[in-house]
C-alpha cells in the first residue's frame, strides 16, 4: 500500500522579480480555449480573456490567447493586453504555437467546449515540454480520450471539481472516493499529474505531500473563478516555480483575493473579475513583512 502523503501548510513566497526584468523574462504564457458551437449557437469567449487577466494579475509578461477564429475578434477585445492567434486544428499546429511564441507554461480548457478533440489533446499534452494547467473542458476532453498517457507531476496541474475529479476517475476504471482527499490522491495515481481539487478547502496534492487551503469563501462559486484560477498558476508556472509550489501558492492567492472581494461587495454579489481586481492585494498581503 503506498504511504500516505505529509500535510504541509507551507505557502511558498512569489518569485522575485530581476531589477532589469522586462516583459520578455517574467512569465510568457499561452492560453488555449474559448469555443463557437455552431449548431446551437452557444459561444464561450470569456474564460479565457478571464485567465489572461488573472495571469497578468499575477505577474506574467505576455500572455497569447489561443482560440477559434470565429471568436478571436471578441476574445481581442475582452484581453487587450493579450495578443490573439487563431486555434489550429490538430495538435502539430498547436505545438508548433506554443514554440513560435517561446511559452514558458501553457494554460488548456478554459471555455475549450469541443474546439480540442480528446486525440488531438493527449498527443499535444504528450509532446508539450512546458508545464501545464488543465481546466474546465479539457478535463472532460481527457477523460474522454482512450489513448491518453501518464502526465507527470512535476509538469503537469489537473484542477478538477468534485464532479469533472469523478468523471476522470470513472474513465481511469476507478471506483471514485467520497472523500475528497482521497480523490485527490487517488487521481495522482490515476493520471500522475498533480491535482487541485477545488472546493470548500480546496486540496492540493502531488501524492507525496497535501495541502488543504483555508482561504476563500462560498461567494467564489460563481461562473468564471475557476478560470481565474487557471491563469494565477499558469502564471507562476512561468515564472519557473515547482509545480506543486505553484499550485498551492496560486489556490492560496486566488482564495485570499475572493476574500478581500466578499469583503468588499459580499458573498452574493462577488464576480469572477472582482476576484482579479483583488489579486494585487492579495499578493501585498502575502508578500508583507510581517507574513515573511
Amino acid at each position: 500500500m503506498p504511504s500516505r502523503p505529509v500535510i504541509t501548510k507551507e505557502v511558498a513566497p512569489l518569485p522575485a522579480v530581476a531589477e532589469d526584468a522586462h516583459k520578455g523574462s517574467v512569465g510568457r504564457i499561452v492560453i488555449i480555449g474559448g469555443c463557437h458551437q455552431a449548431a446551437t449557437g452557444k459561444m464561450m469567449v470569456g474564460a479565457p480573456a478571464l485567465a489572461a487577466s488573472a495571469a497578468f494579475r499575477c505577474g506574467a509578461g505576455l500572455v497569447e490567447l489561443v482560440v477559434p477564429a470565429s471568436i478571436q475578434q471578441t476574445v481581442a477585445i475582452l484581453a487587450p493586453c493579450a495578443t490573439t492567434r487563431t486555434m489550429p486544428s490538430d495538435a502539430d499546429g498547436l505545438l508548433a504555437v506554443v514554440a513560435d511564441f517561446r511559452a514558458d507554461a501553457v494554460a488548456l480548457g478554459p471555455g475549450m467546449g469541443d474546439s480540442m478533440a480528446p486525440h488531438d489533446l493527449t498527443v499535444f499534452l504528450e509532446r508539450l515540454d512546458q508545464p501545464v494547467v488543465i481546466d474546465a473542458d479539457a478535463l472532460n476532453q481527457l477523460a474522454q480520450a482512450r489513448d491518453r498517457n501518464r502526465l507527470r507531476t512535476d509538469r503537469a496541474v489537473l484542477t478538477p471539481h468534485m464532479g469533472e475529479a469523478k468523471r476522470l476517475l470513472l474513465a481511469a476504471g476507478v471506483d471514485p472516493p467520497e472523500d475528497r482527499r482521497d480523490a485527490a490522491c487517488a487521481l495522482v495515481t490515476a493520471y500522475g499529474a498533480t491535482v487541485v481539487l477545488k472546493g470548500p478547502g480546496t486540496i492540493v496534492t502531488d501524492g507525496k505531500r497535501i495541502y488543504v487551503n483555508e482561504t476563500g469563501n462560498s461567494g467564489l462559486a460563481t461562473g468564471g473563478t475557476g478560470d481565474v484560477l487557471t491563469g494565477v498558476i499558469a502564471a507562476l508556472l512561468g515564472r519557473a516555480m515547482p509545480v506543486l509550489e505553484a499550485a498551492i501558492l496560486g489556490v492560496y492567492l486566488h482564495g485570499l483575493a475572493g476574500d478581500f472581494a466578499a469583503a468588499e461587495f459580499g458573498r452574493r454579489s462577488l464576480m469572477a473579475l472582482d476576484v482579479i481586481d483583488f489579486l494585487p492585494e492579495a499578493i501585498n498581503e502575502h508578500e508583507s513583512p510581517d507574513l515573511l
